[in-house]
């Protein structure tokens, strides 16, 4: 039989290892907590606000970020953080998410009302509540909706981003900018170590995120080295904006289990490292090395198309020469609001346009269950992995997917 592959995509279980939770909120709920908290949006209807701020394309990295401001604004408060996180563990298993690994920023919710302790329990709270209704609810023998919490530090900030940033840079004004980023990564490693040790959170890993070029991962060194003492898993954003240097650095220098996006790895002329004279061969060397580590891919093919325009489709997207490196590779949203995605959808992009076989999609699927940080016991996740599995393998089986065939399941 000819295989539907829309319905079996919708079907597969699946993972979002690298999802933004203030780039993720249902328009709806970004209305009526903005009408709630008296922030007045561009527009207070969802067609509006898809025409003037969430839109399907967007000229340039600035552009994709400003919605950003909207939902943050509506997201200071326990009530409706814990509500967005509440929402957002639904949707994902609305489309067969199983396991998700949601990250923010707390500092960008901190403030005299609510510190980074608070922001950390009202999102565990809606994202507990969430698991608890699903998993009573689910078939019986349908693996249970689990959920990690990636905290995310960031790269550059300035008095505008938060009460917190702008506190921060007035109490420590004549240090460098640089240097007070590292002091703010570090504290909130701090913080997620204490609320995975002392709360029960499911803290499971550390993330800087924001402008890579000028703004070195090795600013934050102190906060990995703090977060890899206290085994807490780490990620990056690297090869995002910058090239393969910036994902050496983060795999050395930062003990990265995981890369956010990686899309530049093979750009060579994005390298500017004046002591890397073959650039080509560098990055051939990283890929290999990256491979060989088992160091996993957060691949997010939408946002990458939307905030680099050298990305002119989903056939130049590094994705394919990742796959023919047999790297490790996971398929993710970066923001479903913000780039109108889901996991579905980003699975089909790479099936359609990635050439992608049975074999691959089943490795992509069980890879981003095999390489996540989940919140237990080795033992737990193998087992949980293995009931993945069995799923994957029985829907595959149902839509006719034959595992013996190389040929793309795409046309």
């Amino acid at each position: 039989m000819t295989p539907d592959i829309p319905a079996l995509l919708a079907a597969l279980p699946k993972t979002d290892l690298h999802v933004h939770l203030d780039g993720s909120l249902r328009l709806e709920s970004l209305i009526d907590l903005a009408r709630e908290r008296g922030v007045k949006l561009p527009s207070t209807t969802p067609e509006g606000l898809r025409e003037t701020v969430f839109k399907s394309h967007y000229a340039d990295l600035p552009e994709y970020l400003a919605g950003f401001a909207w939902t943050c604004a509506v997201m200071q408060d326990a009530e409706g953080l814990e509500r967005v996180a509440y929402e957002f563990a639904l949707d994902n298993w609305a489309e067969n998410v199983r396991y998700v690994e949601v990250r923010f920023a707390p500092q960008l919710h901190q403030h005299d009302g609510l510190d980074g302790r608070g922001v950390l329990r009202a999102v565990n709270a809606g994202l507990a509540r969430a698991m608890a209704e699903i998993n009573a609810a689910r078939s019986p023998g349908t693996p249970p909706f689990r959920y990690g919490i990636i905290v995310c530090a960031l790269r550059m900030f300035n008095e505008y981003f938060s009460t917190y940033y702008r506190l921060l840079l007035q109490a420590l004004s004549k240090l460098p900018r640089r240097r007070l980023a590292g002091l703010a990564s570090l504290e909130l490693a701090r913080e997620a170590v204490w609320a995975r040790d002392e709360e029960g959170i499911p803290v499971v890993g550390f993330d800087l995120a924001g402008q890579e070029d000028g703004y070195p991962a090795l600013d934050h060194q102190e906060a990995y080295a703090y977060a890899h003492a206290n085994f807490l898993h780490k990620t990056v954003h690297a090869g995002e904006a910058y090239g393969a240097e910036s994902i050496f650095q983060a795999i050395t220098a930062l003990h990265a289990d995981r890369i956010g996006h990686g899309y530049l790895l093979f750009a060579p002329d994005r390298i500017l490292d004046p002591k890397i004279a073959d650039k080509a061969a560098y990055a051939e060397r990283l890929a290999e090395y990256i491979a060989d580590r088992r160091v996993t891919i957060e691949v997010c093919i939408t946002s990458n198309l939307q905030t680099n325009p050298a990305i002119r489709s989903v056939e130049d997207h590094a994705l394919r020469r990742m796959l023919d490196k047999r790297m490790s590779v996971a398929i993710c949203t970066d923001n479903r609001l913000v780039s109108h995605t889901t996991v579905t959808r980003e699975l089909e992009l790479a099936v359609r346009h990635a050439r992608i076989t049975p074999r691959e999609l089943r490795d992509i699927v069980i890879h981003g269950f095999k390489r996540s940080f989940y919140p237990g016991s080795y033992a737990e996740k193998r087992s949980y992995v293995r009931q993945v599995i069995d799923e994957c393998d029985g829907v595959l089986a149902r839509h006719g997917i034959d595992l013996r065939s190389n040929a793309p399941i795409w046309g």
